[in-house]
């Protein structure tokens, strides 16, 4: 949990950095899973209405209000009180919408069974031999996950071969300072390998990378089921 501690303690900053910079977004117009102007979309999600949901490391909460928006019901977690602050400053009574400052496992444990949980990013911030046996269990019988993980950092670096972190460069928007944040960026068949060993049948790994030739970022798209 240090690492992971360390982590939430640099996601205060950039929620601090944020608050301050008073930057209005738009709501979401489109949605991507990592890399703007890429695909697939929301349309990996499917249909929502009517299920209980789960955003795991949703920041400022654009993604959940948009599936709350839909007819679903939402609970979007975050570890850090920055990035909850910024998202109950600008969601403070949305139909639908949850807003939760705790960490993922901790809520997972003590809440009831989601039809969906979905993150966008934030699952490689949690080691994940702590975080998908807690997912599973708080996946609903037929429930599903889906969750977009870094494959290739801008520096062109790979997955590792290790399930273990490693040091990645969190920049804060606006200037040129940089934080080291701990991740567990890991080859496709590990995550598949993990999401098996806790009992999540793995439907379809999906390759996201950036549409400029002269930029190697990219994420894999992981969609996993609870059996019945």
């Amino acid at each position: 949990m240090g690492i992971e501690k360390d982590t939430v303690e640099i996601w205060n900053i950039y929620g601090t950095h944020q608050l301050a910079r008073r930057l209005e977004l738009p709501e979401l117009d489109g949605w991507d899973w990592g890399i703007p102007d890429t695909g697939p979309g929301i349309e990996a999600i499917g249909e929502v209405a009517g299920l209980r949901v789960l955003d795991l490391g949703s920041g400022l909460g654009r993604h959940a209000a948009r599936l709350a928006a839909l007819g679903a019901e939402v609970t979007a977690v975050d570890a850090s009180h920055a990035q909850h602050q910024r998202a109950l400053g600008r969601y403070p009574d949305t139909a639908g919408l949850h807003l939760v400052c705790a960490d993922a496992v901790a809520h997972l444990q003590e809440s009831a069974p989601y039809d969906l949980i979905y993150s966008v990013g934030g699952v490689p911030y949690v080691d994940p031999n702590r975080l998908l046996p807690a997912v599973a269990n708080g996946l609903a019988p037929g429930g599903r996950l889906v969750f977009s993980a870094l494959h290739t950092n801008s520096y062109g670096t790979g997955p590792s071969t290790a399930v273990a972190p490693r040091p990645e460069v969190l920049r804060l928007p606006g200037t040129d300072e940089y934080h080291s944040v701990s991740m567990w960026v890991l080859e496709p068949q590990q995550w598949k390998n993990l999401l098996a060993q806790y009992g999540l049948v793995v439907e379809a790994i999906t390759a996201i990378d950036a549409p400029q030739e002269n930029q190697s970022v990219s994420y894999r798209l992981y969609s996993a089921r609870r059996p019945e």
